[in-house]
Order: structure tokens, then C-alpha cells, then sequence
């Protein structure tokens, strides 16, 4: 039985990739559905990752310098795009096998722009990547189906994400101007009313930072990328319906949120000399976990849930700080980061 074939193109950023990429290529080959043409962009590696690319048999495509960040590399590969849908996929990522299927349905509506799937941390060994797989859990069951209910979630993931390639190229391509071009990209979209959709069914599995040194470099990226998009968007935001509540929740809680944790509550534990008030740390404990209970029957981890559920609050300190650090140094002090550096 022959392997049906879509009229999409895959492009795989790759930066010194070379112990990752094997699997994300295989994945690609395991699909339901074909695609038309992969393209590997090889962003001027410095280890094999063009030659293990070619051993897997597919085709590179390098860049004659370094661009500069994941967005200059699919950008540059965007241009070689001739196909009706473009999928970008990094390349520490796999795939379920019917992904690409999956996010192929949602581009049935004329209007859809972008598509993107559930995430899943490929390993969860460390406190890292433990605290990174509840986040996601909760984000990938309960944030993101609210935001699809509404037709607006807040970003189509840049490691896993599908567009029609007509109305990327009329937004010359994935944006560079910000830390976060998937959020860039997505917030866009809104703008031009187009239709992103949330596709639960579609599962990818990336690979996540499994130390603070790769950690902080992703933290440092997402934080001022989103503080980035809150300065460049707010005026296109405010104009959007129910975009402009879905942010403004994930603003005041990013705030309030890191102010309680990192002064309010230690403040007080202390003046009141009462280490009781610590417990305030996961007060809400009981209601983040309900999201990951029922997604870890439905994925037969439950144990794998509750040994990594303490990670979790770990990593919401850690956020917090970063986040705090990101508006202080965007808005007050005009400090805008401009270094792309990878996060895994």
C-alpha cells in the first residue's frame, strides 16, 4: 500500500544538532502521511550535523554564515518553499506517527494560518526536565483548550507547529525582531483574523534542558521574548477579543505571581516568624494537579506524575525570577536582549 503524500514541506533548523537530529529525521519517515520535501537547514554547525543529516539520506540545505537564530534559518529555507503547507519542526523533536495527519485536518477551514500540537518532554529525568513536563501537562489540558474554544491561542509552538505557506510568506516569514518569533508569528495572525488552531491529538516530543545552564538560557529567551511581544503587540492586542483577556491574565499572573513568590511570601514567613507561610508556595497545589492527574491516566504515568509534581514548584521559582528579570531589564532599564542562544 503505497504512503500517501501531502503538499507540505518540512523545515528542520539545525545547530550543532548532530546527537538529535537522526531521531527527528526518522520520525519524519515514520509519518501517516508524507510530505512533499524536507528541508534541513544547517545554520553553519560546527560539529556532523550536515553529515549525519546526508547519511540519513536527505538533502541539506547551509547557510552561508550563521544566522543568528532559529528564525533566520527557517527564513532562509522559506524561500525554497514551493508547497501549499509548511511545517517547522525542530530538530531535537520527534513526532507520533500521525502528527502530520493530524494538523493537516485543521487547514480544512480556508482561514487557518497555523496550526500547532500537544507537547510532551521526550525524557524526564532531571529536576528540569520533571518540573517541564507538569508545565506542559497543564498548559497542553487545560490552557490551551480553553484558548482553542475560543479560537485564540496564544502561541502555535515554534519546536512543532504547521502554516499555510501563502500567509507566512505575505508575514515575510517567521519574524526576527523578538526572542519569541512563534508568539511573534502567532499574535500576527490574530491581528489579521486569521484562524490559529490547537490540535491535541497531534503529539510531538522535544527535548528539554536537562541542567540550569541550558535552562537558564531557554528561560532568559522566553521571558524577554514574551515582554518583547507584550511592547511590540499591546496597541493590536487591546484590539482583539478575547486574546486581549487571555493575555492580560498571563501578564497580571506573571507579575503578582513572581512579586508573591520571590518577596511577599519569604517577607513574611519571616516577620511573622512563621515557616507555616511557606505552604503558600503551593497553596494551589491541589487545582494544578487535577490537569496532570487526568492527562497522566489517560497516559498511564501517573507515578511518573507524582515524582515529578515537586520539580514543578521548583520551576515556577525559577520562572518567576526570570520573568521578573525580563520586564525589569525591557521596561525599566531598556535593555532589550537581542543574543539568541539555545535552550537545550
Amino acid at each position: 500500500m503505497s504512503t500517501k503524500v501531502a503538499d507540505l514541506s518540512i523545515i528542520v533548523p539545525a545547530y550543532n544538532e548532530e546527537k538529535s537530529i537522526n531521531d527527528t529525521l526518522q520520525s519524519i519517515n515514520g509519518q501517516s502521511i508524507q510530505p512533499k520535501r524536507v528541508i534541513v537547514v544547517d545554520d553553519h554547525s560546527t560539529d556532523k550535523t550536515a553529515e549525519v543529516v546526508r547519511k540519513a539520506g536527505f538533502t541539506v540545505l547551509e547557510t552561508p554564515n550563521n544566522t543568528g537564530s532559529k528564525a533566520g534559518a527557517q527564513n532562509y529555507a522559506l524561500t525554497k518553499v514551493k508547497t501549499k503547507y509548511v511545517m517547522a519542526l525542530d530538530a531535537d523533536t520527534t513526532m507520533d506517527k500521525y502528527a502530520v495527519e493530524k494538523l493537516l485536518h485543521a487547514f480544512e477551514d480556508k482561514k487557518t494560518a497555523a496550526a500547532c500540537g500537544f507537547v510532551i518532554p521526550r525524557f524526564v529525568n532531571t529536576v528540569w526536565e520533571r518540573g517541564r513536563y507538569i508545565e506542559y501537562l497543564i498548559a497542553f489540558t487545560y490552557y490551551k483548550p480553553i484558548q482553542e474554544y475560543f479560537g485564540k491561542p496564544l502561541i502555535s509552538s515554534g519546536c512543532f507547529s504547521m502554516y499555510k505557506t501563502k500567509f507566512l510568506k505575505e508575514n515575510n516569514g517567521w519574524p526576527t525582531r523578538t526572542m519569541a518569533e512563534d508568539m511573534d508569528l502567532t499574535w500576527s495572525f490574530h491581528k489579521k483574523k486569521f484562524n490559529v488552531r490547537f490540535i491535541p491529538e497531534a503529539v510531538c516530543y522535544p527535548i528539554e534542558p536537562q541542567n540550569f545552564t541550558f535552562m537558564k538560557k531557554q528561560l532568559i529567551r522566553w521571558s524577554h521574548g514574551f515582554v518583547q511581544n507584550l511592547m511590540l503587540h499591546w496597541k493590536d492586542v487591546l484590539a482583539v477579543p478575547y486574546l486581549n483577556y487571555i493575555i492580560a491574565v498571563m501578564t497580571w499572573d506573571s507579575i503578582v505571581a513572581s512579586i508573591m513568590y520571590l518577596l511577599v511570601i519569604p517577607i513574611f514567613s519571616i516577620l511573622f516568624k512563621s515557616p507555616w507561610l511557606l505552604l503558600l508556595f503551593i497553596i494551589d497545589a491541589p487545582i494544578v494537579f487535577i490537569p496532570a492527574f487526568i492527562q497522566g491516566l489517560k497516559r498511564k504515568e501517573l507515578l511518573k506524575i507524582v515524582i515529578s509534581f515537586p520539580a514543578f514548584f521548583v520551576l515556577r521559582i525559577v520562572n518567576a525570577v526570570f520573568i521578573m528579570e525580563a520586564y525589569w531589564s525591557e521596561i525599566i532599564l531598556k535593555k532589550r536582549l537581542t543574543q539568541y542562544e539555545k535552550g537545550h
